[in-house]
This record gives C-alpha cells, sequence and structure tokens, in this order.
C-alpha cells in the first residue's frame, strides 16, 4: 500500500505540486512545493494565488556557486536563519520580471545545464534559498526537504516553494488548508516522514 510520502513522490516526478509539511525551523510553516524543471507560468501563479507567500528556488550550494550566488548574511550576527543568496532575474527573456511566465522562466534559466552568472542578474523577482549540504537531515526545513523530495522523485535537484497564508494573513498550518487539499487533490509530503526514509535508505 503507497503511503502519503510515495503518493507525495509520484505527484512531483508528473510535475505537479505538492504540500511540504512539518518543517521544524519555522514553526510549523507548510509550503507549496514543484519540482524546478517542472515549473510553468500555472504553477508559479497557482503559488502566487493560493500559497501568497514568497516565491524561492532551493537550490545546492553547487549550482548556487555555478550562478555566482552566496548567502546575504553568511554569519551569525542578526540572522534570520533563512538561507537566502540574493534575489535573481533570467538576463534575458523576461519583461517585468515579475509575471508567472517571467518567473518561471527566470526558474528555468537558472536551473538549466551550464547555466552560470552570466544568465541571471540580480536583483529580481525569484528568491534563491541555499541548502544546506547534507539535506533535511542537517537542516529538516522545506528548502532541504523540497530538494531531496525532488531528488527521490527523479525530478533533479532544485524546487520551488512557496509558504501559504491564511486568508486572513497569519501563516497556515496543515488543518488550515483541508479546503485547498481536497479542491486541487494535493499530496502532502511530511519532513519527519522524509527524514526516516531517508535514514532507511542509507542504513
Amino acid at each position: 500500500m503507497r503511503g502519503a510520502l510515495d503518493r507525495a513522490l509520484e505527484a512531483i516526478a508528473a510535475g505537479r505540486i505538492v504540500v511540504i509539511a512539518g518543517d521544524r525551523l519555522r514553526g510549523g510553516d507548510i509550503d507549496l512545493m514543484c519540482a524546478a524543471q517542472h515549473v510553468t507560468p500555472e504553477a508559479i501563479n497557482f503559488m502566487a494565488t493560493h500559497g501568497r507567500g514568497l516565491i524561492c528556488l532551493s537550490v545546492t550550494p553547487e549550482r548556487a556557486e555555478r550562478l555566482g550566488l552566496s548567502l546575504v548574511n553568511p554569519g551569525t550576527a542578526r540572522q534570520t536563519g533563512r538561507p537566502f543568496a540574493r534575489s535573481i532575474e533570467a538576463a534575458e527573456g523576461v519583461s517585468t520580471g515579475i509575471s508567472a511566465a517571467d518567473r518561471a522562466h527566470t526558474v528555468r534559466v537558472a536551473i538549466a545545464e551550464g547555466a552560470s552568472s552570466a544568465h541571471i542578474h540580480s536583483p529580481g523577482h525569484v528568491f534563491p534559498l541555499i541548502a544546506r549540504p547534507g539535506g533535511v537531515r542537517e537542516r529538516p526545513s522545506a528548502c532541504e526537504a523540497s530538494i531531496d523530495l525532488a531528488r527521490l522523485a527523479g525530478a533533479g535537484d532544485a524546487a520551488v516553494i512557496c509558504s501559504i497564508m491564511r486568508d486572513d494573513g497569519e501563516m497556515a498550518r496543515i488543518d488550515d488548508i483541508a479546503d485547498l487539499v481536497a479542491a486541487y487533490g494535493l499530496e502532502v509530503a511530511d519532513i519527519g516522514a522524509l527524514i526516516a526514509r531517508l535514514e532507511g535508505a542509507e542504513a
């Protein structure tokens, strides 16, 4: 019998959006996620409409280095704990940069084979997050989880995530989005279950 994590991985592999729950570093915030290689303007628009949070691109340290990206605040002072690099825009092929199509294009450019700092400009409307090298087992948060999920699904090593706000502007919890999950058939990937799967695979 397939569990919730397996159903989420199948959805990610098929290019669909899933929910990531169980972020231990952000007080239980939940995120929408899709594999970056499957990003579309429709996916970006869905995240902007139903997530309402900041739309971010989770990347590995290796990809960040190829793109010339580093942490905005690598130190410990005045640290939010969010591993942001500077915001980016595709160097070519965008107009204002903020439209769903433009942001999807920027993501595709950033994750393309051979992409480098020459292919992006800053600042922009896509916000990269640089994951820890050890993935979700090193940092149990949505950024690392999204990359590990994409990898397990055979869908690359980058992901687009967007935290979910409630209608009243407060950050949503999984119980707040039952209607959204039901309406769109969203699968839910729990970070705890993901860590257990990875640790089991390594054992």
